[in-house]
């Protein structure tokens, strides 16, 4: 927890008043959200954009002014987590479930931070399983698709209930162990009729804060 707060709050050191804010979802990103709230009652003045609705319910509770994406255009900073980061900055994410509004987020974003603890740095991605977002309509046919991309693939659950997305859809676990190609698998995965979208991140983030269990932390 310590080595996720300390790199959160790095993170929100670079904001600057007058700048729209991306806010990112997870455990990670919870801290950012907290330190953030707490600059702006200390005068700091920005807009956000939340990425779902947890964190838009975070930031009603601490203040945060927020707009909707329509009506920003462009996030000059988002802060965000990872499961996985490798040394390209390839990222796995989604295992909160909310990959596709943080993957539109991030794309209209100037500058995209990733915080992580030094559990999330990895070599290789795909010890993670690797989120895909898929539609309710043939899940099981578009599960046993993704199955055949040499992966694990399983549906979601929480509470013996599929998982749903705050767009209404499913999530598919998929195990690959390892991933050596995350470009080309990103766009296999992506030309499955049923999927929406999955959780690999390609060359996007333009930043990674790593913390560590003593309170150091490392920018990369």
């Amino acid at each position: 927890m310590e080595s996720k707060r300390v790199a959160a709050e790095k993170a929100v050191e670079y904001i600057r008043d007058g700048m729209v804010v991306g806010l990112g979802t997870g455990s990670t990103a919870y801290w950012a959200i907290q330190k953030l709230g707490k600059k702006i009652k200390g005068g700091l003045s920005i807009k956000a954009v939340a990425t779902s609705i947890n964190s838009e319910n975070l930031a009603k509770e601490l203040g945060i002014p927020l707009i909707s994406i329509s009506e920003a255009e462009e996030m000059d900073i988002t802060i965000d987590g990872a499961d996985e980061v490798d040394n390209e900055w390839n990222l796995i994410k989604g295992g909160g479930g909310a990959l596709l509004r943080e993957k539109i987020v991030a794309s209209f974003s100037k500058e995209l931070i990733i915080v992580v603890d030094e559990s999330k740095k990895v070599s290789r991605l795909g010890k993670y399983p690797l989120p895909v977002e898929i539609v309710k309509f043939g899940h099981e046919l578009t599960q046993k698709k993704l199955g055949k991309l040499g992966c694990i693939p399983k549906l979601r659950v929480v509470d013996n209930n599929p998982f749903i997305t705050d767009n209404g859809n499913y999530i598919i676990d998929c195990d690959f162990g390892s991933i050596d190609q995350p470009k080309d698998l990103h766009s296999v995965i992506n030309m499955i009729p049923g999927v929406v979208d999955n959780g690999l991140f390609i060359k996007i983030a333009t930043k990674v804060i790593v913390g560590y269990r003593d309170g150091s932390i490392l920018e990369l």
